[in-house]
């Protein structure tokens, strides 16, 4: 790649997801980074601080799975969009922009909600913790999850039928949690879902 770094040997990497467009971090790049990031498949960077490569989740497990690298119109900064395995940030957030500053009426931020969620049920998915409705779902099995899919389906067509908002809003959100419990008993990745659309999106424009 004909890329141009820096008098420091670096250009800075904005990560973003792939599915959701989330921008998830911004790291460096040296030429042996890229070179790591390209060949493995996987996100490798170089730590200002400690002054060596490091390879994202190496430790953690929170790998970056590359789809494309690209760079803007002056050739001094890359665009990576990846597959997160797991949040980006340290601190356990999807995205190290968890942080708002100022917000319009709606950000990707919004949308973490849904990752977050998704987490915690394939942690209780795991660890069955006692008492815990979601550990009850997976216990009962695939066919309770299915008839409580179907149940909040119906409770969402009638709210909307009877033009109450705040009903919808509530009975949507039942739904989209069941079916996010579904998608971990059935082994399907959120996020793979949103590739679909994305796909299809593209096929589209």
């Amino acid at each position: 790649m004909n890329v141009r770094f820096d008098e420091k040997g670096l250009v800075p990497a904005i990560i973003q997801d792939a599915g959701t467009k989330e921008v998830l971090t911004l790291a460096y790049m040296n030429e042996e980074s890229l070179a790591k990031t390209i060949e493995t498949g996987e996100t490798w960077f170089y730590s200002r601080s400690r002054q060596e490569l490091w390879h994202k989740g190496a430790t953690s497990g929170n790998t970056q799975t590359v789809v494309s690298i690209n760079y803007d119109c002056d050739q001094d900064a890359l665009l990576v969009l990846v597959y997160p395995k797991g949040p980006a940030c340290h601190t356990g957030a999807v995205s190290c922009f968890s942080e708002r500053g100022y917000t319009g009426t709606s950000s990707l931020a919004d949308y973490q909600i849904l990752q977050s969620l998704e987490k915690v049920i394939v942690d209780r998915e795991r660890e069955r913790p006692e008492g815990a409705y979601t550990t009850y779902l997976f216990e009962k099995g695939v066919d309770k999850i299915l008839k409580k899919v179907g149940e909040e389906a119906a409770e969402v067509i009638i709210a909307a039928k009877n033009r109450d908002a705040e009903e919808l809003r509530w009975e949507a959100a039942d739904l989209l949690y069941h079916l996010q419990v579904l998608l971990v008993e059935q082994g399907l990745p959120f996020k793979e879902v949103l590739r679909t659309l994305e796909e299809r999106h593209k096929d589209r424009s």
